[in-house]
């Protein structure tokens, strides 16, 4: 094991990642911005290093930084989180040409997944299912509009090397589609650095279903399950569950093959994580697959008892999968409280916590860096806490996040949050039923 790692994030998965290292006994180094300077993960820390202004492209997007804070503090080891450089291939060759370990997948495995039509077109070949659509990048708008008009309508043109719900645009008729590539390639260009789309079939009533993996550099693959994640807004994740409700055992079987053949086939290495949707019919497609830790991970740790932080340090550091048989029990849901007014069509409200009481009670795990007197920084995600919450079975693990919602005191000038709109939710009759999809639950109307 590693005697000194790294951690190039912050907020609560760079503190998640932290305590785990503790408990290991491996030494921690935080890197922080000036914004972060009064951060818990820097109090916690056994040495933090200042690396930049609080944009995160002058701080923790700026590799130059954390790798010489790397060498200064005798780091072997870089744990990158999620967000920021976490599925970057250059930062992890980087990382590895200093003699540094990157806690994740190889860059060039990285790369290759990462590029979402060579992911597409590497797993295809594979055997893995995909929604009909291009396996190539479309530059020519005619023949996208062609290969759209073929699908058929809806659609979904997506950016190459995009990802966290940006980059996507869903078209809806064939008079709309021009428009919406010249857009969306623009889109692309501006956040990602790169212009290149493709075309895919849009499943309007779907359900969003991933995978979690483990794979060490032995060749031994396993999944830990499903984690259903269909609860969104704007493409981005709101609720996690796990099981999946009614989604048959058979079919996570034959996702968590497909997911595990898929990280053979491309030489994964670390915890990943796979992600399908699931149509009307019962039948699964392959979305993208995310080389990193995800944000509702601890959905699957409450249900399996594995810490899946330990697992990337172990594997990172050379030993092999030790898991054997992988036993679920119980259901979990997370719930991300996030500073946004879901009146407002979830505009952000950042601002400083002069409340902030998490919930507490049996079975019920809160990971946030949040505290009170802490403010909710406008420069990066507005992500204050998650929750999660196992019970033994679904009808009590709603339950217990109806009341653990209600339970958190969070408040501040001009802060707003989710809660209250995550507390309807997870009490809605669809969402008991299990009946709900990407596009069913919505947020209340402005002034409601």
């Amino acid at each position: 094991m590693f005697r000194t790692v790294l951690i190039a994030n912050r907020g609560e998965i760079a503190l998640r990642v932290a305590r785990t290292c503790r408990e290991l006994g491996v030494r921690v180094v935080a890197v922080h911005s000036t914004e972060d300077r009064d951060s818990l993960l820097v109090r916690f820390a056994d040495e933090a290093v200042a690396i930049g202004p609080a944009p995160a492209r002058r701080s923790y997007m700026y590799a130059p930084a954390i790798l010489e804070a790397a060498r200064r503090t005798g780091a072997e080891a870089i744990h990158p989180g999620y967000g920021f450089l976490s599925e970057d291939p250059d930062f992890a060759a980087a990382v590895a040409s200093e003699g540094l370990t990157f806690i994740g997948p190889p860059s060039g495995v990285v790369a290759a997944l990462g590029d979402k039509t060579h992911a597409r077109e590497l797993l295809s070949a594979a055997g893995m299912p995909l929604l009909p659509g291009s396996l190539k990048p479309l530059a020519d708008a005619a023949a996208a509009h062609r290969l759209a008009d073929e699908i058929g309508y809806p659609v979904i043109i997506k950016a190459a090397m995009g990802g966290g719900g940006r980059g996507l645009r869903v078209v809806r008729a064939s008079a709309d589609f021009a428009e919406a590539y010249r857009e969306t390639r623009a889109q692309a260009l501006s956040l990602f650095g790169d212009s290149r789309v493709y075309v895919e079939r849009y499943v309007p009533t779907a359900r969003h279903v991933e995978i979690q993996i483990l794979a060490d550099s032995y060749g031994n693959v396993v999944h830990l399950g499903e984690r259903d994640c269909t609860v969104q807004r704007r493409h981005q994740k709101l609720i996690e569950e796990t099981p999946a409700p009614g989604l048959p055992r058979e079919t996570v079987e034959r996702m968590g093959r497909a997911a595990v053949e898929g990280a053979r086939a491309a030489g994964y290495v670390g915890a990943g994580t796979f992600e399908f949707i699931v149509d009307d019919a019962g039948d699964f497609h392959f979305l993208e697959v995310n080389c990193r830790i995800q944000v509702e991970h601890p959905v699957t740790e409450l249900v399996t008892g594995i810490d899946l932080v330990a697992e990337q340090l172990r594997i990172a550091a050379g030993e092999p999968l030790a898991l054997g048989e992988v036993e679920r029990r119980g259901a979990a849901i997370e719930c991300r409280i996030n500073a946004e007014d879901p009146a407002r069509d979830f505009a952000p409200a950042p601002g400083t916590l002069t409340e902030f009481v998490p919930p507490g009670g049996p079975f019920v795990r809160v990971d946030t860096a949040a505290y009170q007197g802490g403010r909710v920084s406008p420069a990066y995600d507005s992500l204050i806490a998650k929750l999660i919450v196992w019970a033994p079975d679904r009808e009590q693990a709603i339950a217990r996040s109806a009341r653990a919602l209600s339970e958190f005191r969070i408040g501040g000038p001009g802060i707003a949050t989710t809660a209250g709109f995550l507390a309807e939710t997870v009490t809605s009759p669809a969402f008991r039923a299990g009946t709900h999809t990407t596009s069913s639950l919505t947020p209340p109307a402005p002034g409601t």
